[in-house]
């Protein structure tokens, strides 16, 4: 990550924490962690939420292939307008990703092979929650995958808990994977697979 992506970061959590809620950017074994679901042998549509200054876009890019789609949702306009200046190969969308659904459609998307989440989901109300893992759910292609990433220091917090919750309710597989100590803080992956179609 270059200075003034930092920057831009710091000045986002700054602004506005109960959006950002994270106190540093993903460190490069979490964000490779983070997009190892996306296929690397052929194209794909991955989606990202939550997408801040770039950090884990840059490790989905390395991985797709040539004729891939790569849709960023970021809720904060200005990093927003940062992504699509900077990184002009992705599909930046300012939008909440409790509108997965609704942006997609209006894309003309109904499957994706991979979705990454860097959101704060200790962050977002549990309705709220809800309804993203549901259209997650709904959107994955049968082969695909969801990640997203918990704080290791937080596991305990009803949010926390609540999450993964959440996340056995809505897939049939859930693989948590051993912490990246060196993230700041430190913290550890899910990896969820085959959506409870029903929930």
């Amino acid at each position: 990550m270059t200075t003034s992506d930092l920057l831009t970061f710091l000045s986002a959590a700054a602004r506005n924490p109960t959006v950002v809620g994270a106190i540093a950017p993903s460190a490069a074994r979490l964000c490779r962690r983070l997009a190892q679901i996306v296929p690397s042998t052929r194209p794909s549509t991955v989606v990202e939420l939550g997408a801040g200054t770039g950090a884990v876009s840059d490790a989905i890019s390395r991985r797709l292939q040539p004729g891939s789609r790569h849709i960023a949702l970021e809720i904060d306009r200005r990093l927003a307008s940062r992504l699509h200046h900077s990184r002009s190969h992705l599909e930046v969308v300012t939008a909440d990703a409790s509108d997965l659904g609704a942006v997609l459609e209006a894309r003309g998307v109904e499957r994706v092979d991979a979705v990454v989440s860097g959101l704060p989901w200790s962050l977002i109300p549990p309705a709220r929650q809800g309804r993203i893992l549901t259209d997650v759910g709904r959107l994955l292609a049968p082969d695909a995958a969801f990640t997203t990433f918990a704080y290791l220091h937080a596991l305990q917090l009803s949010g926390a808990r609540r999450l993964r919750q959440l996340l056995d309710e809505s897939f049939d597989e859930v693989i948590t994977s051993r912490c990246v100590w060196r993230n700041v803080p430190p913290a550890l992956t899910y990896i969820c697979r085959r959506p409870r179609r029903t929930r």
